[in-house]
């Protein structure tokens, strides 16, 4: 008879500082309390558990922006995860905050591929091995590509440039633990769902890579993908719901024998409230309410942003006020600045820190027409409709169409009339737009700088709109077609 045991890993990923449950048909959904007590109640019925987080437990919420990660750590370190690998938004706060944040969790904090340049030394552990039980699981990390995008400008760090690199990091982490008896190996991943499966892909089957449990995608999966054999689960994003593998592993032949994976929804039917953890993020909270609690504005009406890739109400009225505000032609806000699907109508403080939590400052860059008409080609490529592309929200007076067969942009309207090749324009960019303006726009700064030097307009996107709705009510914003697509 084969040696078989039992073993249950929890994940979640793209937490984005979710803690607070929230009311929907008069039940109580989400919230690290429940989440943590799911967790707890899993770890009472099972012998063999483990709970890993897939990247980004940072950034997204007032409570995380205003203790700039501390407060996630502390509820984290509460929970008690066992594993997690860095993502993205770690390093929102500095390369030396995320050195910080990871001495002060409790828990392995992995990533194998952020090094320093010079040494080729890494920054965070590559790998762990987790024994539960007589189970050994290898965990690797593997960050997306993306985090050198928040630290573009610092030439001491970097990480792997394609996904080719990453698999055979993978292959050489796997090949030095082969005599270690290694029963299960999962990749921790923060690279989105489409460069999972390439990297599944790529990878060897004699490295014995089992299962990848990612995120940065925010991909709801009904059940795990498999790819060259290994499994590919992610969770959606925040704490909605959580991932749970229940598997049977053949010791012998260090394989899975058998699996079953569900999307478990976290809500007061399926969990019990911990009301210890409740407390210390009441803590925090008000906190948070004495200092964000005031009303800045109220909205005509309620305002939504449902999607990253297509033009919004929310996106409107954001690039619009930053456009009036620092005398722009042209604001190109990124959708992904707006981490709220709604506003308003009462829009306190709090509420605009939420859903607009990214400071950056504003960069005036000055690009000719034939420029713009060159960048929005790039950004409006049919295969960048997924959520791992960077999108844009233009502010009013941009009429684009583009034909999605013919890959090009039929028309271009500036103000009612047709764009003008060899005339300059005025355009707002977030400083982490700017900076990767090659990559996001395949424009670069030496392109543009004939044609006037880059200026600082606002030292923080947000302080525009705080100022503008402190000044401003019954706000209105509609979906006007400023980007259409057609074929």
């Amino acid at each position: 008879m084969p040696d078989l045991k039992k073993l249950t890993i929890l994940h979640s990923n793209d937490m984005h500082g979710d803690f607070l449950a929230r009311d929907k048909d008069e039940k109580l959904i989400g919230g690290v309390s429940m989440l943590s007590g799911y967790v707890s109640k899993v770890r009472e019925e099972e012998d063999s558990v483990i709970y890993a987080i897939a990247g980004d437990m940072l950034q997204g919420s007032l409570i995380d922006t205003e203790f700039k990660g501390i407060s996630t750590m502390e509820i984290m370190n509460y929970i008690s995860p066992d594993i997690a690998c860095a993502g993205n938004h770690e390093v929102d706060y500095g390369l030396s905050h995320l050195l910080f944040l990871e001495k002060y969790a409790k828990f392995p904090i992995i990533t194998a591929n952020l090094y320093i340049r010079n040494q080729s030394k890494r920054l965070l552990p590559p790998s762990k091995i987790i024994e539960i039980d007589g189970i050994k699981i290898l965990f690797v990390g593997i960050l997306t590509e993306s985090v050198l995008d928040s630290i573009r400008m610092d030439k001491y760090i970097g990480t792997f440039v394609d996904i080719k690199d990453a698999a055979i990091e993978t292959g050489k982490i796997c090949n030095a633990y082969r005599t270690t008896d290694v029963d299960l190996t999962v990749l921790l991943t923060h690279i989105g769902y489409e460069d999972d499966c390439r990297l599944a892909e790529l990878l060897d089957p004699e490295w014995g890579v089992d299962i990848i449990i990612g995120g940065h995608s925010h991909t709801i999966m009904e059940q795990p993908a498999k790819v060259n054999n290994v499994l590919i689960a992610q969770a959606g994003m925040g704490t909605a719901q959580i991932g749970r593998f229940d598997i049977m592993i053949n010791k012998d032949e260090n394989n899975i024998q058998e699996y079953k994976w569900e999307l478990i929804p976290i809500d007061d039917d399926h969990c019990p409230h911990d009301y210890e953890l409740e407390s210390i993020i009441n803590r925090y909270k008000s906190q948070i309410d004495e200092k964000y609690g005031r009303v800045l504005t109220h909205l005509a009406r309620r305002l939504t942003h449902p999607v990253r890739q297509k033009e919004t109400e929310l996106g409107n009225l954001f690039s619009d006020i930053c456009r009036e505000m620092l005398g722009l032609d042209i604001m190109m806000l990124g959708s992904g600045a707006i981490r709220k699907p709604e506003l308003g109508p009462v829009v306190k403080v709090e509420d605009l820190y939420a859903i607009f939590p990214f400071a950056e400052a504003i960069y005036q860059v000055k690009m000719k027409g034939e420029q713009l008409r060159r960048a929005f080609e790039k950004v409006l490529l049919p295969e960048n409709l997924t959520n791992s592309s960077e999108h844009y929200q233009v502010s009013r007076g941009v009429e684009i169409v583009y034909d999605n067969t013919a890959r090009q942009i039929s028309s271009f309207k500036f103000n009612g009339a047709d764009l003008k090749d060899d005339e300059t324009y005025k355009v707002g960019l977030a400083a982490y737009h700017y900076n990767n303006m090659d990559k996001f726009l395949g424009i670069t700064h030496e392109e543009i700088l004939p044609n006037g030097r880059a200026i600082v307009v606002s030292t923080s996107q947000t302080d525009v709109i705080e100022e503008y709705f402190m000044s401003h009510n019954n706000l209105k914003a509609k979906i006007e077609g400023r980007i259409r697509r057609t074929g």
